[in-house]
């Protein structure tokens, strides 16, 4: 199953687009096969990736050059990112809040929380969906946390058909 499947996750990402940075709110979630818009960019093939050490990136290292409210195509994206797809990493940012505080299985890590980056014209490479494995979860926290898993290229969109998310995380262990 995709990552972006669950219609939840969803819902929460359009709840906190309509809280957030005074954009305005989305038109209600869609619901059965037109809640399913997340495509994955590019397949998720088994590799031996995935079973190696875990790599450090930063925020920096998964930026590209995009202009701002230009459409995102997969081809804006560098070799050095599409090369970390089905990788073990280690990313440090700060749990975007939302209504729950414990037991998260799954939620959006931005770069920081000194400035809103998850509003309209937002970078999408500053915000990576983390779903955390079966029998996992991560608590809030207002302070940077390290999150470690499979790095995915994933699609998820608003109900508008607009991009929120590119990157996916698998998440095995938040810090």
């Amino acid at each position: 199953m995709p990552l972006f499947a669950d219609r939840r996750l969803i819902s929460l990402w359009a709840a906190l687009l309509a809280a957030g940075c005074g954009g305005p709110a989305p038109q209600a979630v869609r619901t059965g096969a037109a809640a399913d818009q997340a495509r994955v960019i590019t397949p998720a093939p088994t590799s031996s990736r995935t079973a190696g050490a875990i790599r450090d990136i930063s925020f920096d290292d998964i930026k590209f050059d995009m202009e701002k409210g230009a459409p995102f195509t997969r081809d804006l994206l560098p070799k050095r990112v599409t090369a970390l797809e089905q990788t073990r990493i280690r990313i440090r940012g700060y749990i975007l809040p939302s209504f729950q505080q414990t037991g998260l299985a799954q939620f959006v890590l931005v770069r920081d929380n000194m400035e809103c980056c998850f509003g309209p014209g937002a970078a999408l490479y500053d915000c990576v969906v983390v779903r955390m494995q079966p029998g996992k979860t991560a608590n809030f926290s207002i302070r940077p946390v390290a999150v470690a898993g499979t790095f995915r290229l994933e699609e998820l969109r608003g109900p508008d058909g607009k991009h929120l998310a590119i990157y996916a995380l698998e998440g095995e262990e938040v810090r």
